[in-house]
């Protein structure tokens, strides 16, 4: 397994932050303009770069060390160390001099336990430069006590790094590519076929880290400790544009806002390691409280490429899941 701070892969795009920790690994998503699906998901107008894997505990580990010396919007969850599901992230020193480290063999696994309020804050954090000290308050998104409390932070207009939106997470997923009218598949491995859940991964694969109902128990892709996979561990079975772990090992929060009798919140999708494949369908949907941080949230990165991004100044990309999270 290559190490996601470090690899090149194939023909993907790699944009690294200037100057900053970590590289991020991103896949072009092109055809811009395509049309939506049938959900009325998925069209983009523009080309954009989306993360070819789901942030890892590795890289939210050096955001930490970068903004969280006195963790002052609680970017750290206990949980990432102490849960049986956490990612293992270990929090020391004192409140006013806080160090983070990841254990060796979940820094490639996708982290955990975050809301959408961390997700945002990691991409301000990337927006900025990904340094020591970076905001996290303004870029991407404005984090104002307003905004949050009624939920209602948009993505600003200059943005170069933000959470996906669902329009960019579902092309991203299930589009087939080559045309502005391509169509999409059922699920995001480039397949209409349920995938497996078999870490096996053969050419050409269909399979995704998820749990399967047997009758009497839940069969897991891998059990304790580590639960989820590393990242891109299915290497023959990416998405269309070539993203990897769309379907399964967590939920990924997108941008969207869904309001309903019960509140407000932010959308989930791609299934995760603790559920069954169901959530991995194209027509699936889910929400979460974005304060919610849970064992099977994560969340992945979009990238405006630098011309896209003087053509989309002006361009509002505020996007829009149903079932509630237990």
């Amino acid at each position: 397994m290559k190490t996601i701070l470090t690899v090149v892969v194939g023909t993907f795009l790699l944009l690294t932050v200037a100057g900053s920790a970590i590289t991020v690994d991103t896949v072009p998503v092109g055809d811009p303009g395509n049309t939506a699906d049938t959900t009325g998901h998925g069209a983009v107008p523009y080309s954009y770069n989306i993360g070819t894997y789901e942030v890892t505990a590795g890289q939210y580990c050096e955001f930490l060390n970068a903004v969280a010396k006195t963790d002052t919007h609680a970017l750290y969850n206990a949980n990432m160390w102490s849960s049986t599901y956490g990612c293992k992230i270990e929090r020391t020193g004192s409140p006013d001099d806080y160090r983070y480290s990841v254990a060796s063999d979940y820094a490639n696994r996708p982290v955990n336990y975050v809301s959408f309020w961390d997700a945002c804050r990691f991409t301000n954090w990337l927006h900025n430069g990904g340094l020591v000290g970076s905001d996290t308050e303004t870029g991407a998104y404005t984090m104002t006590a307003d905004g949050i409390a009624n939920n209602t932070v948009a993505r600003n207009a200059h943005w170069r790094w933000a959470v996906t939106s669902e329009d960019e997470w579902y092309k991203a997923a299930y589009y087939k590519t080559g045309s502005t009218d391509a169509g999409y598949f059922q699920y995001p491995t480039a397949s209409d076929n349920p995938p497996s859940n078999d870490l096996t991964d053969t050419d050409p694969g269909n399979n995704a880290t998820y749990a399967i109902w047997t009758g009497s128990q839940y069969d897991y892709t891998i059990n304790t400790p580590y639960w989820r996979t590393q990242v891109g561990a299915h290497q023959n079975s990416a998405s269309p544009c070539g993203a990897f772990d769309q379907g399964g090992n967590v939920y990924e929060w997108h941008e969207a806002i869904i309001v309903n009798q019960d509140g407000s919140y932010r959308g989930i999708r791609g299934g995760s390691f603790y559920h069954t494949g169901i959530e991995l369908r194209a027509s699936s949907r889910g929400y979460g409280l974005p304060t919610y941080d849970s064992l099977d949230f994560g969340f992945r990165v979009v990238q405006l490429p630098e011309p896209a991004a003087l053509t989309l100044l002006a361009l509002g990309t505020v996007p829009l899941l149903k079932r509630k999270h237990p």
